[in-house]
């Protein structure tokens, strides 16, 4: 059981940190260890309450997106009647999410109750914040150097399925899902604005379709229902602010201050774990 204060933190973490590439389900993992909450993230009433924290997340990540997904989804629907591809570049956006979503969808179905289980130590969830925050830096000095730059017209589906099997990553806490999708698209000349929409659209679906999955376990907490749902409205809302803030930031910023920031909290966890 949550109380309303760890239902809100919890809430608030989920949605600030699954769109920050510093791993949402890292943090998840590791700050109920630090704080001596004493919850069983594999217990089935935290992974029902995930639910609601990332239908909130996905929800939040669609509104903001709201008239893109509109007019992608009108321009697919196109070109299914017309039976052709064309050179609308929002048509071309909506098959790359389509194409990028397939890797990560058969990774996760396979593999994410094994990866969960061997992976999910607060230990390993610290080490690989470091490691998260070291993929970034080297992928933010790489898009210094890299010269094929090009933008999303001219992103291939063969890029966005790369991208796709690094986002598969994700499912080992501490390695952020957000930021290995967007290491990936600077790595294949992407630039950042285009490289972090690309990431949060290519969230949203697969989001939604994780939370769906495993709605199933909401029916077994009936009465816990309001917590849930006031922890999936807080996670929206951070989400949304998260989303519309990181777009702004990524018109000229870098990863280099989520880069350090995951190395440095990861050390601090460790230290926190191992003596407090």
């Amino acid at each position: 059981m949550f109380n309303s204060i760890q239902v809100f933190i919890l809430g608030f973490i989920q949605g600030v940190s699954e769109l920050f590439p510093i791993s949402s389900l890292g943090h998840l993992v590791l700050i109920p260890n630090v704080l001596h909450w004493g919850i069983n993230e594999s217990g089935s009433i935290f992974l029902a309450f995930a639910v609601f924290l990332h239908l909130g997340t996905a929800i939040a990540l669609l509104l903001f997106f709201y008239k893109d997904w509109v007019r992608i989804i009108k321009k697919l629907f196109s070109s299914f009647m017309s039976g052709k591809f064309s050179d609308d570049s929002e048509e071309h956006l909506g098959w790359l999410i389509i194409v990028g979503s397939i890797p990560v969808g058969i990774i996760g179905l396979l593999l994410e109750k094994q990866v969960g289980n061997i992976f999910k130590s607060p230990y390993v969830a610290a080490l690989f914040l470091v490691i998260n925050g070291i993929i970034l830096y080297v992928a933010d000095i790489y898009r210094k150097l890299e010269k094929n730059k090009k933008d999303m017209v001219k992103f291939s589906l063969k890029d966005v399925v790369f991208v796709g099997f690094a986002q598969s990553f994700a499912l080992i806490p501490g390695i952020s899902r957000s930021g290995i999708s967007m290491a990936a698209c600077l790595a294949l000349g992407l630039n950042y604005e285009d490289s972090a929409k690309l990431s949060f659209m290519l969230a949203t679906p697969l989001i939604f379709a994780a939370a769906l999955l495993e709605s199933r376990k909401l029916i077994m907490y009936p009465t816990l229902t309001p917590e849930f749902l006031f922890g999936g409205i807080v996670a929206g809302i951070a989400a949304y602010f998260s989303t519309k803030f990181l777009m702004k930031y990524f018109e000229n910023g870098k990863l280099l201050p989520f880069a350090y920031y995951s190395v440095i909290i990861g050390i601090v966890f460790t230290i926190l774990l191992k003596f407090f």
